[in-house]
């Protein structure tokens, strides 16, 4: 099997067997949600609720007149019982809602939609109306990565599946449990962009997922863009950059100061492909993400489907995690791009951005970076 790379890299401690092995949990609703308005690059929304208002799961709590921003929905249904500053985990004290539940309310449902009348334009307004942002880490809102500017073509889609930071695995089981989902949302951008060539880039220690993909394709082929294929990548750091997943399959370099648009790329995440085609297919706004819970002190690690607002405390308390020590850290997004939370705000914090890496012995993993590039 090729595999696709770039020069240089490093190869810490993936440390990926402590929750792959785990199954998807159903992370229990929070008591009180605690929505950030500000959860994406770009202009932060404004409230537009108030305190006292009842909402529902899905609706819009947050807006900007602005095009590069992205709206903010309810996790839950309940009662708006405060709007004021809360901590964000990488931008410090931001504007938030906090929902108090309504256990009772009916779970909302969002049914499927007939989406093959859809124009280029509705399928992009459908995206924005969902609040999606990039699901990788950099929160970019995806309504405006797929409005390409005029005299732009894209004529690469690559679609991230690298996944490099150590101990994450939530893109790994969402590939392999929502494969056909993903295709879908693939083939949703395909009509957006019309990309020549479309590469699934997953990394070589994820063989499950490579394998459910080349299958599903066989499987799907007829129904799905043409050149659509699976790129199998060399496992190293920092693989899933944009940058470099475009240097490691085509031997292209974005040019200092440039976007990969400006010579013919885009990057999804495969987070943001499934959120996608949960957008357009079921108007189903992005008020959930799977989460990796993952560390060396921590029992009862795995990945979880997570509400947008859930708290740390809540998540410690209610998903069965306990800590097999004192842990040193608790950091936000993974060990290497992550943000470690202050001993004041790691119970209180409701971030988007929802992994977590728990670190006991603090020196471990620095100890066990090796210094020689390949």
């Amino acid at each position: 099997m090729k595999l696709f790379t770039f020069p240089g890299g490093i190869h810490p401690s993936y440390c990926k067997d402590i929750s792959i092995s785990e199954p998807l949990r159903q992370a229990p609703v929070p008591e009180v949600a605690v929505v950030p308005l500000s959860q994406h690059i770009g202009a932060p929304n404004d409230p537009i609720v108030n305190k006292g208002d009842l909402v529902v799961e899905g609706q819009v709590i947050g807006s900007k007149d602005s095009f590069v921003s992205s709206v903010v929905h309810s996790p839950v249904a309940g009662k708006v019982i405060d709007i004021k500053k809360a901590f964000h985990p990488a931008l410090g004290p931001v504007t938030s809602v906090f929902i108090e539940t309504n256990k009772e309310a009916e779970k909302i449902k969002f049914p499927e939609q007939d989406i093959d009348s859809f124009s280029s334009s509705e399928l992009i307004q459908k995206v924005k109306e969902a609040g999606l942002v990039g699901m990788g880490g950099a929160a970019f809102p995806t309504h405006v990565k797929l409005s390409i500017p005029e005299g732009k073509d894209i004529e690469t889609l690559i679609i991230n599946g690298a996944e490099c930071e150590p101990y994450l695995t939530c893109d790994h089981i969402l590939m392999t449990k929502k494969t056909r989902e993903i295709l879908m949302g693939i083939s949703l951008i395909a009509r957006i962009i019309k990309p020549e060539n479309i590469y699934i880039a997953i990394e070589d220690n994820k063989k499950a997922a490579i394998f459910a993909f080349q299958k599903a394709i066989k499987e799907f082929g007829y129904r799905l863009p043409k050149g659509l294929k699976v790129a199998p990548l060399k496992t190293k750091y920092p693989q899933g950059g944009e940058k470099q997943i475009i240097k490691a399959i085509t031997g292209k370099e974005v040019p200092p100061g440039k976007l990969p648009l400006d010579i013919g790329f885009l990057v999804q995440n495969v987070g943001t492909v499934n959120a996608i085609y949960e957008a357009v297919s079921f108007n189903k706004p992005l008020i959930e993400r799977i989460v990796t819970i993952s560390g060396d002190c921590l029992g009862n690690p795995g990945n979880f489907i997570i509400k947008v607002g859930t708290t740390i405390k809540e998540i410690k308390e209610k998903c069965g995690l306990h800590f097999t020590e004192e842990p040193k850290k608790i950091i936000v997004g993974g060990p290497m791009m992550g943000f470690a939370q202050t001993a004041h705000h790691n119970e209180k914090e409701p971030g988007r951005w929802a992994h977590l890496f728990i670190q006991g012995k603090v020196d471990r993993y620095q100890r066990n970076q090796p210094k020689e590039k390949s």
